[in-house]
């Protein structure tokens, strides 16, 4: 499994925008088992996406005897289905992100579908593992806009991924290990979109607590305007 994680926390932020939190999280230590999810919207559909989703993964993950790719993805594939129906019977939108760290022999895998995000600070670096599935991050990749265009921020609302989507996208899922002084950060786009690289780099460098770290990435998000909700889980492994 992976290594022991000496420290955990979790914390979520409505921020200003919205008057409910629609992000959902969920944390088991041993073994480990991580989720952020980012409901699409405000509406109901978005509330009972993010919830619906988390639980599935989670059900499926504790109830499979072989934990693996076609596992993980058949749990979100499943989430899809329940997802998709609830939208069908709202009749509205209904979708979310879903991004985990889920215990494995080696180290861990990593899911992703939608624009939350893993970082992972080793030996001074701090590294984005996941890529956002939307049209900004292809435009950004291909050079279609500058990143700090008008354009480019309209298409970060453009997901070419989400749980919900009609087409039932796959997850990545990687694989990755775990080393003595790792620290991840798992978050939603409220936090990614509103806090910079240098001072996420610089609050996972510090020597303080896990618990402490989320206080201070939630004030940021809250600082820079609050134009989301914010939720972050901070891993520090020994």
């Amino acid at each position: 499994m992976c290594s022991p994680v000496i420290d955990v926390a979790v914390g979520s932020d409505i921020g200003r925008r919205y008057t409910a939190n629609f992000d959902v999280t969920y944390l088991r230590e041993q073994p480990l088992l991580a989720l952020v999810a980012d409901g699409m919207g405000d509406g109901p559909g978005s509330a009972a996406a993010g919830r619906t989703a988390v639980d599935i993964f989670v059900e499926h993950v504790a109830d499979a005897v072989e934990l693996g790719p076609d596992t993980l993805r058949a749990a979100v594939a499943a989430a899809h289905a329940r997802v998709s129906r609830i939208g069908q019977e709202l009749r509205t939108l209904a979708g979310c992100t879903l991004t985990a760290m889920v215990a494995a022999p080696q180290g861990c895998w990593l899911v992703q579908i939608g624009d939350s995000r893993v970082y992972r600070l080793r030996a001074g670096l701090l590294e984005l593992l996941t890529t956002d599935h939307t049209m900004a991050w292809l435009g950004a990749v291909h050079g279609w806009y500058p990143f700090d265009s008008p354009q480019a921020a309209s298409a970060r609302y453009q997901l070419t991924r989400y749980i919900g989507h009609s087409d039932s996208p796959e997850p990545d899922v990687l694989s990755v290990t775990m080393q003595p002084g790792d620290r991840y950060l798992l978050c939603t786009d409220g936090v990614s979109e509103q806090v910079g690289y240098d001072d996420l780099r610089n609050w996972l460098s510090r020597g303080v607590n896990p618990q402490s770290v989320v206080v201070r990435l939630l004030a940021a998000a809250d600082r820079a305007g609050g134009n989301d909700n914010a939720t972050a889980i901070v891993l520090y492994v020994n």
